[in-house]
């Protein structure tokens, strides 16, 4: 699930693993390494988010597809 909240399409580890088939956990793994982009934001529980068009163009840039094509109806 993309959150859509005031600050635009936002991406949970979640969502991140789901993009690029991953587990959870190989997801959160993913986005400690150096240059994946920071969270925009740490949410109350631990969940951080991040904006969805700084992780695709990270995405595009390593290799690891495609952009996302806009949801139908958005």
């Amino acid at each position: 699930m993309i959150v859509v909240g005031t600050k635009g399409r936002l991406y949970t580890t979640g969502d991140i693993a789901d993009r690029l088939g991953l587990t959870r956990q190989r997801a959160y793994a993913l986005s400690r390494q150096k240059g994946f982009p920071d969270p925009y934001d740490d949410w109350p529980g631990g969940l951080a988010v991040w904006r969805v068009e700084d992780v695709e163009a990270w995405f595009v840039a390593n290799g690891r597809g495609v952009l996302a094509e806009e949801p139908e109806g958005e």
